[in-house]
C-alpha cells in the first residue's frame, strides 16, 4: 500500500497542545475519524520538534487531546534518548504520558527497563520497577554481569541526572549491596560532581587500602578532585585541582601522608603546572615540584623523577625570531647526591633573544644575546661557586649545489663571552673569551631507482672541514659536562651542549649513508657511519663522549622499518679496538595482537660525567590482546652490568561494552639509603553507562546468530 504524507496544521484541532506548531505524519494509511479524531496505521512515524516518534498504529482523539499508540513504539529524543514500548498514551506534545512494558535507552549506552515509564512535563522521564544496565542481554546469557534494581528511577533531562530510590547493586545476578538513595550522572555528561571509581591499592611498604576519589565540578572550567587513601599502614588525602581560563589553564595534584614509613611525621608532595598566553604571541608557563622526603614519590608510586625542576618562564617563538627567560630551582632525590646537595647548583636563571635574517650577502644569518646565572646553597670557597654569563653570537650558512648533484654548505660563527665568577678562589672573578669558527661542508647524494619494485637508493657520502680558535682565558665548565656524539651533531661547529666549552682548533669530519625507501608498504633500511679527525688533542671531551684524542669513535647508526609495524633503531659509538662507548637499541612491534617496546642501553664509565660504573641496561614494555576482550601487558628493566632485576610488572585488563577491569602488579627491586624494595598491585572496575565510565564501543559484545 502506497504510504501518506500528511502535514498536520493542528490549528483545525485548537484543544491539542500540538497546535501551536505542525507535526508531519507518515503511515501506510491515515483516516479522519469524524470531527475530533485521526487514526494511522502502518509503519506510523511522527516528526515534531525534534523528536521522532514510530509505532505500528496511532490514534489521535482530539475531545481527550490524547495521542494511544500501539507498538513496537519507539520514541527519539533531540537528546539522543530513545524509548521503547509495547503501548503507550501521551500528550500531543510528547511531553507527558505513560509507556508500559517499556526502556530507556540513554546515549546508545546505558538501558532502564521498567514496568512502565511517566513523562512529565518533558523534562522528567519516571521508571516504576526498573532494572539499569549498560551490559548485552541475550537468551544464552538473560542475567547481566550488573545491574541496579530500583523501585523508581526519575531521570532529569534538564539536569542530566538519574535518581534511583529503593536500589540495589547486582553482580552476575546476586545483590552486592543495599542503595536506598543514589544519584548519578546520566551517560551525556562529561564531568559531574560525584563519586568516581574506586580502586584497590595493595604494596609491601603500605599494605592493602582503598582509594576513592571524589570528584567536584565548579562551574564549567573548574574542578577538584579528592581521593582518600586509607590502609593500615597509610591515611593519605590525594587532591587535583584544575582550572581554565580564557587565555590559559593550570593544573595543581599532590597528596599529604601520615604512614608507618616515617612514623610521627606528615609526608607530602605538590607537583602544578600552567601557561598561559600574554598576547603577541608571549606565552607565561610555570611548573612547581615539591616533595617533603627523596622517598616519597617512589613509596606511592607518584613519579620516578629523581631530580626535580620548578621554573617559570616567557617564552615567544616565530618565524624568525625567539624569545626565552627562565628561572628554574633544582632538588635532587638521589642518595649519591644528596649528602653533597648545597654543592649542586639550585637556582639558574637564563635569557635568549635570536633573530634570524636574510644578508645581502646571501645565505641566512642570524645574531643571538644570551644570559645565564648559576647559585649554590654552600658559601664553601669552590664547593659553593656561583656564577654569570652574558654572551653574543653571529652566526652565518650558505649553501650551494655544484654539478652533478653535489651539495656545498659554507659556515661560519663569532661568538664573544664574559664570566662573572664568585666563591671560587682558583678562578679570576671576571674573565672574557671571543670564539670565531668556520667550516666548509661538501655533500655528494647519489640516487637511484631500482626497476623492479620502485625501490630508492641513495648513497651519500659527506665531508666537512672546520676550524676554532679561542681568545681567552680557562673558566669552570658548568653547562657542558655531558656530550652526547651523534648524527644530529656530526656536521656542528662544537658539539659540546653549552658555551663554557668549545671545540679548539683544525679538525675534519668523514661519513657516508646509505638508504633504500620503498613506495608501497616493505622494508626500509638506512645505514650510517661517521668519525671526526682532530688535528691536535685540544678540545678536552671525556672518554664517554667517544670524541677523546686525536680521532673520535666511529659513530655508526642503523634504522631498519618493516611496513608500519616493525622499527628496529641502534646507535653506537665504537673504537678502533672495537671496544663500545655508548650504544642504544630500540625495537618497536605494534602487530594485530602483540606489540614490543625494547631497549637496550650501554654507556662506559667515566669519573668526568660523574658515572664510576658502567651502565648496561634492558627494559621492555609488551601487550598481548588474548581475545577481543582479553589483554594482557608485560613490563621489566634488568640491570645487565649488576645482574639483576630492576623492575617488572604484570596486568590483566578485561573490557566488553557495560565493564571495565584492570589488575596490574608490579615489583621494585632497588634499594637505597631511603628506599626498599616494594611489591605492590592495584584493581580498577570501571562501568560503562554513567558518565565517566570507560570507552567500551570496540568491545561490544553480540547475542549471535
Amino acid at each position: 500500500m502506497m504510504r501518506r504524507l500528511f502535514a498536520l496544521f493542528l490549528a483545525l484541532l485548537p484543544h491539542g497542545a500540538i497546535a501551536q506548531q505542525a507535526a508531519s505524519l507518515l503511515a501506510d494509511s491515515v483516516r479522519v475519524i469524524g470531527n475530533s479524531a485521526i487514526e494511522a496505521r502502518g509503519n506510523v512515524q511522527v516528526f515534531y520538534d525534534g523528536a521522532t516518534l514510530s509505532a505500528a498504529g496511532l490514534r489521535y482523539d482530539q475531545t481527550e487531546d490524547r495521542l494511544y499508540l500501539d507498538g513496537p513504539i519507539r520514541l527519539t529524543e533531540p537528546d539522543g534518548a530513545v524509548m521503547i514500548a509495547d503501548t503507550a498514551q501521551l500528550d500531543p506534545d510528547l511531553r507527558n504520558g505513560l509507556m508500559l512494558s517499556a526502556r530507556l535507552v540513554l546515549n546508545q549506552q546505558l538501558q532502564l527497563a521498567a514496568a512502565e515509564i511517566a513523562r512529565v512535563d518533558g523534562r522528567y522521564t519516571q521508571l516504576y520497577k526498573t532494572v539499569a544496565s549498560s551490559c548485552q542481554v541475550c537468551a544464552s546469557r538473560p542475567v547481566p554481569l550488573w545491574q541496579i534494581r530500583a523501585e523508581k528511577v526519575i531521570h532529569d533531562q534538564q539536569e542530566r541526572r538519574l535518581h534511583f530510590e529503593n536500589a540495589s547493586f547486582e553482580l552476575a545476578g546476586q545483590p552486592i549491596i543495599a542503595l536506598p538513595r543514589l544519584s548519578l550522572p546520566d551517560p551525556t555528561v562529561d564531568r559531574a560532581t560525584g563519586v568516581l571509581v574506586p580502586s584497590i591499592r595493595a604494596s609491601t611498604n603500605l599494605s592493602t587500602g582503598l582509594k576513592l576519589p571524589y570528584f567536584i565540578a565548579i562551574g564549567d572550567h573548574a574542578d577538584v578532585t579528592l581521593t582518600p587513601y586509607v590502609s593500615a599502614r597509610t591515611t593519605t588525602l590525594e587532591a587535583r585541582y584544575r582550572q581554565a581560563f580564557r587565555y590559559g589553564d593550570i593544573t595543581f595534584e599532590g597528596a599529604a601522608s601520615r604512614d608507618d614509613l616515617r612514623p610521627g611525621v606528615t609526608r607530602a608532595y605538590l607537583f602544578g603546572e600552567g601557561n598561559f598566553d600574554l598576547g603577541r604571541d608571549y606565552v607565561l608557563s610555570f611548573a612547581v615540584k615539591l616533595t617533603s622526603d627523596p622517598a616519597y614519590l617512589l613509596d606511592y608510586d607518584y613519579s620516578d623523577e629523581d631530580r626535580l625542576a620548578s621554573e617559570i618562564a616567557i617564552t615567544r617563538f616565530q618565524r624568525d625570531s625567539q624569545v626565552q627567560a627562565r628561572l628554574i630551582n633544582i632538588r635532587t632525590l638521589r642518595a649519591s647526591e644528596i649528602p653533597t646537595e648545597d654543592q649542586l647548583p639550585f637556582l639558574m636563571g637564563e635569557v635568549i633573544y635570536e633573530q634570524r635574517f636574510q644578508p645581502s650577502i646571501g645565505g641566512e644569518a642570524r645574531y643571538r644575546f644570551d644570559l645565564l646565572g648559576y647559585g649554590r646553597a654552600s658559601s664553601t670557597d669552590v664547593l659553593g661557586r656561583d656564577g654569570l654569563r652574558i654572551g653574543a653570537e653571529l652566526d652565518w650558512t650558505r649553501e650551494w649545489q655544484l654539478t652533478r648533484g653535489a651539495l656545498f654548505r659554507l659556515t661560519g660563527n663569532l661568538r664573544a663571552d664574559t664570566w662573572s665568577i664568585y666563591q671560587d678562589s682558583t678562578y679570576d672573578q671576571v674573565q672574557g673569551a671571543v670564539t670565531p669558527s668556520v667550516a666548509a661542508e661538501l655533500r655528494w647524494p647519489l640516487i637511484r631507482t631500482e626497476a623492479d619494485h620502485g625501490a630508492v637508493q641513495m648513497l651519500e657520502p659527506l665531508a666537512q672541514l672546520a676550524w676554532t680558535g679561542t681568545a681567552g682565558t680557562s673558566v669552570p665548565n658548568e653547562d657542558s659536562t655531558l656530550v652526547e656524539f651523534d648524527h644530529g651533531n656530526l656536521l656542528s661547529l662544537t658539539r659540546f651542549p653549552g658555551n663554557d666549552r668549545a671545540e679548539d682548533g683544525l679538525r675534519g669530519a668523514l661519513g657516508l649513508g646509505w638508504s633504500r625507501f620503498t613506495p608501497d608498504p616493505g622494508w626500509n633500511l638506512s645505514l650510517g657511519a661517521a668519525r671526526v679527525i682532530y688535528a691536535e688533542n685540544t678540545s678536552g671531551f671525556s672518554p664517554a663522549s667517544g670524541l677523546d684524542g686525536l680521532r673520535s669513535d666511529w659513530l655508526l647508526a642503523a634504522h631498519l622499518s618493516m611496513g608500519q609495524d616493525t622499527h628496529l633503531t641502534s646507535r653506537n659509538l665504537v673504537a678502533d679496538d672495537f671496544d663500545i662507548t655508548k650504544s642504544e637499541t630500540r625495537l618497536a612491534w605494534d602487530g594485530e595482537r602483540f606489540a614490543i617496546g625494547a631497549v637496550y642501553t650501554y654507556v662506559t664509565e667515566d669519573a668526568a660525567e660523574d658515572r664510576p660504573d658502567t651502565i648496561s641496561e634492558m627494559s621492555f614494555d609488551t601487550s598481548y590482546r588474548i581475545d577481543r576482550h582479553w589483554t594482557g601487558t608485560a613490563q621489566g628493566r634488568y640491570d645487565v652490568s649488576t645482574d639483576q632485576a630492576a623492575s617488572a610488572g604484570l596486568g590483566l585488563q578485561y573490557r566488553n561494552e557495560c565493564i571495565a577491569v584492570e589488575l596490574l602488579v608490579s615489583r621494585r627491586f632497588t634499594s637505597s639509603s631511603s628506599l626498599t624494595p616494594e611489591t605492590s598491585g592495584s584493581l580498577r572496575v570501571s562501568l560503562a553507562g554513567f558518565g565517566t565510565g570507560p570507552d567500551t564501543e570496540g568491545y561490544r559484545r553480540t547475542c549471535g546468530p
